[in-house]
């Protein structure tokens, strides 16, 4: 990577804010004494998949839920808000990471989130890409631990040496997740765009203040009944 490149994707921007004490604090404090930046990206990556849980039903209409800082403030955050937290996390120690998104179909989210959505196609999948031993390699923390278990499926690790998109199958091997379409790397969310996006497409999914509910809660009615 050229010099400059590293300089702009190790740079904070305003919504991969990675020049917010408390991002750069929390990086930190979850890298502490670890030098290896692939074993570095990996506590990132699991600190950002586990510990920020995954919420379809956020506002989208709503500039906060696709900032990192304020993904790590509520605990909570749809996949490109966690995507961007990670990024913002790789940056504040010095690896360089940019955002992805892509369109994908899932074949198992819950029946409330498909009548939402209106289709399985789910748009603007949001991901991180982070530069590791001179390479580009693709990062999804969408889903959380507890949420992989109640929708039958193992949870995706990502050891900073291969790309770590998204399950393709679910524990009984199913399909589960497939990549349609890809839409390029950015160094911000593209936010605007974003917003007015996820309103054509899904206008029942994006009211003011979200939908709100919990897809943990309904993986695990949807697996009991």
């Amino acid at each position: 990577m050229q010099d400059s490149h590293r300089v702009l994707f190790t740079s904070p921007a305003e919504f991969v804010d990675s020049d917010h004490p408390m991002v750069i604090a929390e990086a930190q404090l979850l890298t502490s004494g670890i030098s290896d930046p692939a074993e570095q990206a990996g506590i990132l990556y699991q600190a950002v998949r586990d510990g920020i849980r995954y919420d379809p039903y956020g506002d989208y209409l709503n500039p906060e839920i696709y900032r990192a800082s304020s993904v790590l403030a509520a605990g909570i955050g749809y996949c490109v808000g966690k995507a961007t937290l990670y990024a913002a996390y790789c940056r504040a120690i010095g690896i360089p990471a940019r955002i992805g998104l892509a369109d994908v179909k899932n074949h198992l989210a819950t029946p409330r989130l498909l009548e939402a959505v209106g289709t399985n196609l789910f748009a603007y999948h949001g991901y991180a890409e982070v530069f590791l031993d001179g390479r580009w390699l693709k990062a999804s923390p969408t889903f959380n631990a507890r949420l992989c278990d109640r929708l039958g499926v193992a949870t995706l690790g990502f050891d900073g040496k291969s790309d770590a998109l998204l399950q393709s199958f679910d524990g009984q091997g199913r399909s589960f997740m497939d990549y349609v379409a890809q839409h390029g790397s950015f160094f911000d969310v593209p936010v605007k765009f974003l917003i007015r996006e996820m309103l054509r497409l899904y206008p029942k999914l994006c009211v003011p203040g979200g939908l709100r509910g919990s897809m943990e809660r309904e993986a695990q009615a949807s697996s009991s009944g």
